[in-house]
């Protein structure tokens, strides 16, 4: 998908961003499981063209953009934009999600985010205007609790959470909802110092992605 095509669909939009460098089963997963408990036709990937809270990625935009799309070819569930690659600046989620908001109306958008980021929500860019364009689904192991949220995303969040997945599709952005996914114990990092080192990463990250990999001879130097 690029960012000149429509969004297609009804319900539910969830979406998943991040530098994937490369992406690999501990993002596909807990999005999957997302996906299925909202009901939606399908996820939405958004890799991260300059992401401006952390150092560059090792590899280009271009590159993470087409391993992304080569992760989850032939797979109909999921599907990648190509918007914050394009834009111009850094990337900043509640850029991404304005210019989702300005083509989805009122469709329901559900952004995915780990357990510790979440936490740290009330650091990131304009964070309380996520709130304004998105629900949010807190991504935890299953049984495990969040941390004590700190102050002022605490009182932020007070009276915002759901219980149920339903109750994400009843309004367009707002709710937060903890959802209990599938945890992986697998990192873009680990995954790039076995290609450093000449070893395979297989059963890490699907083969179509890891023929990418090898093809574009990318993650042989190690950092």
């Amino acid at each position: 998908m690029t960012a000149s095509e429509p969004l297609r669909g009804e319900g539910p939009l969830p979406l998943l961003g991040g530098t994937f460098d490369p992406i690999h089963f501990g993002h596909l997963r807990p999005a999957e499981e997302v996906r299925a408990a909202l009901g939606a036709e399908r996820f939405l990937l958004i890799p991260c063209g300059d992401p401006p809270h952390r150092d560059s990625p090792l590899t280009s935009a271009e590159h993470r953009l087409a391993l992304t799309r080569a992760a989850v070819e032939g797979r109909e569930a999921a599907e990648v934009l190509d918007w914050e690659v394009r834009a111009e600046g850094p990337s900043y989620t509640v850029r991404t999600l304005e210019w989702l908001r300005e083509r989805l109306g009122r469709r329901p958008i559900v952004t995915m985010i780990g357990s510790d980021a979440f936490t740290q929500l009330h650091h990131w860019h304009q964070w309380q205007r996520l709130l304004e364009l998105t629900h949010i689904a807190a991504l935890r192991r299953p049984g495990a609790p969040l941390q004590s949220l700190e102050e002022p995303l605490a009182t932020a969040l007070a009276g915002r959470w759901a219980q149920r997945p339903e109750d994400l599709a009843e309004e367009p952005a707002g709710r937060v909802m903890a959802f209990d996914v599938t945890r992986l114990d697998i990192s873009a990092t680990e995954i790039r110092q076995l290609v450093a080192a000449g070893r395979s990463p297989r059963f890490l990250l699907p083969r179509t992605a890891e023929d990418y990999i090898a093809a574009h001879e990318l993650y042989r130097q190690a950092p």
